[in-house]
């Protein structure tokens, strides 16, 4: 299947919208920051999240794009008169906790698929809002950084690898247990707070691999930087090595094992103890 629309442009334009309407509440986050609800994916929301979301619809309906929108903010909503003509599953701000706490590392996620299933996403975008740096991807034709072609790492070696892992769970006692093997013989372990950014780090070489087994961490958060994964040449799994084929929703959760080649790939799922 074809898409009629130059993805690669609406992106751009997208993350541009995203920033100008983020801007103001970047100036006064010594303010205090409202929470308006839950979102659909069960987080609160606060006012920027949803001022990116709206920039970005705004972007696709000005391009005439008819689409069936996958939000972590506002769920599942049409627009045009062909809506199943394809799916925009988006995080608006992936790390709203980090950015209202000023830390320096969050993100817009943006996924276009034919379908509502992460396999068939097709073009994607995750833009670091604070450092702007711009990974995007379209299918088969690689992944991008600010428009250099980005590979990920050939560190094979837990012991010099740099290793993202979340922990960021009620139920890390369940967690723990299954990653002991795995921490013991890494060295350099890290977790950063917006996850899609953390597997960009892993597309583009910054780390060597990023684990989340949690069950917690939801589609719409990772569905953009896994074909940008994919398309640098890095590898993500289920925690026991098969394909990810899961639906994209706001509810959908996942668990994945990224990596930046085979041999470290590998090397993680044998430490890895996921329960079944």
């Amino acid at each position: 299947m074809k898409s009629q629309h130059d993805w690669s442009e609406i992106l751009i334009h997208c993350k541009q919208e995203v920033q100008e309407r983020i801007d103001p509440y970047l100036e006064n986050l010594n303010e205090p920051q409202p929470d308006l609800g839950k979102g659909a994916g069960g987080d609160l929301m606060k006012p920027v999240d949803l001022a990116s979301e709206k920039a970005i619809i705004e972007v696709l309906r000005r391009f005439g794009v008819s689409f069936r929108l996958i939000s972590e903010e506002s769920g599942v909503k049409e627009y045009g008169e062909t809506p199943v003509q394809c799916y925009v599953t988006v995080d608006p701000i992936d790390g709203t906790n980090n950015l209202i706490h000023r830390i320096p590392f969050y993100a817009t996620s943006i996924a276009i698929s034919f379908t509502p299933l992460l396999s068939t996403v097709f073009a994607a975008l995750v833009t670091d809002l604070f450092h702007d740096a711009t990974y995007t991807a379209l299918s088969c034709k690689g992944a991008y950084c600010n428009g250099e072609k980005i590979t990920p790492s050939a560190c094979n070696s837990l012991e010099d690898a740099m290793v993202g892992l979340d922990l960021n769970s009620f139920k890390v006692e369940e967690i723990a247990p299954q990653l002991t093997a795995l921490i013991h013989e890494t060295k350099h372990i890290r977790h950063f707070g917006a996850n899609a950014l953390e597997l960009c780090y892993v597309a583009d070489g910054t780390t060597d691999a990023f684990i989340d087994i949690r069950g917690k961490l939801r589609t719409t958060d990772m569905a953009a930087a896994f074909l940008i994964l994919k398309e640098a040449g890095g590898i993500i799994t289920t925690p026991l090595g098969g394909n990810l084929n899961v639906k994209l929703g706001p509810q959908q959760t996942v668990k994945f094992v990224a990596s930046g080649n085979t041999r470290l790939h590998k090397t993680i799922l044998s430490l890895v103890k996921p329960q079944c």
